[in-house]
């Protein structure tokens, strides 16, 4: 049989032979650009905005906007928001997701399961690509794919799997591969949103209203089959009776809209201004979509919103963090990665290079 070669695959490293099954989990989030500066913030909404998951539109018009527009003006303002969240540290959501994935592997390590946890992004550094080449040359055989998105969209979760599957395009020999689709509305996980919430307010008191804020996407991807809007009303439900809120003591809202598409409704800040007219004198803002704080909570909610609400004839915001490090939400992390790493070998067996080597060494032992 002949066998041709094209190149299209990218070079492998040195096959082992009796090479023990390692297993891998890889968490992945949006991303950051990797420092508030206009160049930086450029780059990073560049690879963003030209993903045609994040933006459905006719190609050849978006690229235009895009670059013709939205790329000249929109990077220094938005580099003045990095900047006003930024900590020594670096970028939030960099910070919050590396501590997840060393807090998970410390997790699932207590309970027997020997497996690497590594973070990566899907838009700027530390890429998909890179974390897949490297646990790849590390020798691990099988990796779960967990995005930090609670609730299941195209424009997040697909586009990450679009990522994987894109390098898996390129190799060889590919890893065996699983997808964690979403957890919105998994019981540990709404547990420790709960519980974040209910220590929130006995350390400052109850408000008025709570609301709970959802990243938006247009309106459209609801009518084309995106579950994303339903999976975001289900947690909030699930929440609202898990602290034991009537339907008239929360709202759902959306935020981060872009364009001037119809999104999904009704809109975050426009709903704090009308409650700030209306009279209510303390709102409280949860973002349960997401697992860390970033520009979207720590900006646009906690001074942005604030600013609307308290601006409009409101008294008093309070913005709960998200839940970051909480170890209730990380051990809910871990039983989800439990449940997706069912039947895979978790616990790390000797090569046969090693049993043999292991063998002789008794050997010689035995012979002194």
């Amino acid at each position: 049989m002949t066998s041709f070669s094209t190149g299209k695959f990218a070079a492998e490293p040195p096959f082992a032979h009796g090479q023990p099954p390692r297993t891998a989990v890889l968490y992945c989030n949006l991303g950051t650009p990797d420092t508030p500066t206009t160049a930086d913030v450029r780059r990073y909404l560049r690879e963003f905005l030209s993903d045609p998951r994040v933006v459905e539109i006719p190609r050849l018009l978006w690229l235009m906007i895009l670059h013709g527009i939205i790329l000249r003006f929109r990077p220094a303002k938005s580099a003045a928001k990095y900047a006003s969240i930024w900590t020594p540290e670096g970028s939030p959501l960099k910070v919050w997701t590396e501590k997840q994935a060393k807090l998970l592997q410390g997790w699932l390590g207590q309970r027997g399961h020997q497996v690497k946890v590594r973070y990566a992004m899907r838009y700027g550094s530390t890429s998909i690509a890179s974390q897949l080449d490297a646990l790849k040359a590390e020798g691990v055989n099988r990796v779960l794919i967990l995005p930090a998105y609670p609730q299941y969209s195209a424009t997040t979760t697909a586009s990450v799997f679009d990522a994987v599957y894109g390098w898996a395009g390129k190799v060889r020999h590919i890893p065996e591969l699983r997808f964690v689709n979403h957890y919105h509305d998994d019981a540990g996980c709404i547990r420790a949103l709960a519980g974040s919430i209910a220590r929130y307010w006995k350390a400052h008191g109850r408000p008025d209203h709570l609301v709970m804020s959802f990243h938006g996407v247009p309106e459209r991807t609801l009518h084309l089959g995106d579950p994303y809007h339903c999976e975001c009303q289900k947690t909030a439900r699930l929440l609202a009776a898990q602290l034991g809120l009537a339907q008239n003591q929360y709202k759902v809202t959306f935020q981060s809209r872009l364009g001037r598409a119809k999104w999904l409704e009704p809109y975050t800040e426009p709903a704090l201004i009308s409650m700030g007219k209306a009279g209510v004198k303390r709102v409280d803002v949860v973002c349960p979509g997401f697992t860390s704080d970033c520009l979207e909570t720590l900006e646009e909610i906690a001074m942005e919103g604030r600013a609307a609400f308290l601006n409009a004839g409101g008294k008093e915001f309070h913005y709960i963090p998200c839940l970051n490090d909480d170890p209730a939400w990380i051990t809910a992390l871990c039983e989800v990665t439990q449940q997706h790493l069912a039947g895979w070998p978790t616990q790390t067996t000797p090569s046969l290079q090693e049993l043999a080597a292991s063998r002789e060494a008794a050997l010689k032992l035995g012979a002194s």
